[in-house]
């Protein structure tokens, strides 16, 4: 694969941000979710200065971005993270620099807590995961159900070094 560049995303990038979040959900081990939702939808759900894009040959190939957990002041600092890597771009990396760019970035930002819920099927994003200092909390037994069928869910959470000492 050509060299990737991570870049912050833009409104421009939806159409191929949507393409891998689709590809995601077609696995049946990335999301709940059954269908993408509408930019404006998707937009209004993420933190503006926490998304990026990872492009090879100006094409996406993977994304990320932060969510808050909660619209309560003291839950300021803490937010989900969703990273999708496209068929085209795993296993070289990928994921590994648009996840260490929005944790760089989150610090940035004030967030002293990043957490993640991942399918315990989905080995290569738990692997992903640890290997950006993510520490698996505890196990959510039948957290809820995809296409009729209970699904376990790991939670992750990565605490920053240098925010909310």
């Amino acid at each position: 694969m050509e060299s990737i560049r991570i870049i912050e995303m833009t409104d421009n990038d939806w159409p191929e941000v949507e393409r891998i979040y689709r590809e995601g959900i077609e696995t049946g081990n990335a999301t709940f979710e059954t269908e993408a939702p509408s930019w404006e939808k998707w937009d209004a759900g993420h933190v503006k200065r926490c998304r990026f894009v990872a492009k090879s040959k100006e094409k996406v190939v993977g994304w990320v971005a932060l969510s808050p957990v909660s619209s309560r002041c003291v839950y300021q600092g803490v937010a989900e993270v969703s990273v999708y890597v496209g068929s085209t771009g795993r296993g070289k990396g990928v994921g590994r620099k648009l996840l260490a760019s929005v944790v760089e970035e989150s610090e940035k930002q004030g967030y002293w807590t990043l957490q993640a819920s991942v399918f315990p099927e989905n080995v290569a994003s738990l692997k992903l995961h640890r290997q950006l200092g993510f520490r698996e909390v505890g196990k959510r037994e039948r957290l809820a159900k995809r296409e009729g069928v209970w699904r376990d869910v790991i939670l992750l959470e990565r605490r920053s070094e240098k925010v909310g000492l």
